[in-house]
């Protein structure tokens, strides 16, 4: 049973382009956009996207602090 939770737990860390855009509250095509530019953090996984949570929230923090730099 523990084996199963540490394997749910890594799934939830791994996100889906669906669940990222969800995630962000974007439309798909403006994330596939984004990624392919590499203006978010992802990766290729064979033809899909996957995103790592923990990298997004950081990707996001440090998105918002630069925003808040630059308009000060």
């Amino acid at each position: 049973m523990q084996k199963d939770n540490r394997m749910t737990e890594h799934l939830d860390k791994v996100l889906t382009i669906e669940e990222l855009a969800a995630y962000l509250k974007i439309s798909k095509s403006t994330l596939y956009k984004l990624a392919q530019n590499g203006e978010v953090p992802g990766q290729k996984v064979g033809k899909h996207w996957r995103f790592r949570r923990d990298i997004i929230d950081q990707w996001m923090a440090e998105s918002t602090s630069a925003t808040k730099r630059k308009d000060q």
